[in-house]
């Protein structure tokens, strides 16, 4: 599983001209999910977004979860693709619709679950996702 974490001022998601899913202050998690992922991977997932600490506090770097701040979870099975061959990108490594649906699923839940405020986009939707980094701050997370 992968994940492209954002510390965001803020973010949303928009799906047939309606806002969907918005946070302020946080992150913003595109979530990719491979076809080898399973519920282990889905909730290490959630653990490293929820506690990356990247986000300036009184006693230095502190996470989203130490300050309350909410995440935008978006799935995207781009982030599965190979490029290394050619100019076309392979999605071989991407799992299937009904594979990954479940399993992006899973990483809101077990983000719920450990107290985190979460919105999301619309799995296999066309999706507008905006965004105002804060920083920038991008990271590529990997279970």
């Amino acid at each position: 599983m992968r994940a492209v974490v954002s510390r965001v001022s803020s973010a949303s998601v928009v799906v047939e001209g309606a806002v969907v899913g918005e946070v302020g202050r946080g992150l913003l998690a595109l979530v990719g999910v491979a076809r080898t992922d399973g519920e282990d991977a889905a909730r290490e997932m959630a653990r490293k977004i929820h506690e990356l600490r990247i986000f300036d506090g009184a006693d230095g770097e502190v996470s989203a979860a130490d300050l309350g701040l909410p995440v935008l979870v978006v799935s995207q099975f781009t982030l599965q693709g190979d490029t290394r061959k050619g100019r076309r990108p392979s999605w071989s490594a991407a799992a299937p619709g009904p594979v990954a649906e479940p399993l992006v699923e899973a990483v809101v839940t077990a983000l719920r679950e450990r107290g985190a405020r979460v919105a999301t986009g619309v799995f296999g939707a066309s999706m507008q996702v905006s965004s105002v980094n804060d920083g920038p701050f991008t990271l590529l997370l990997e279970t």
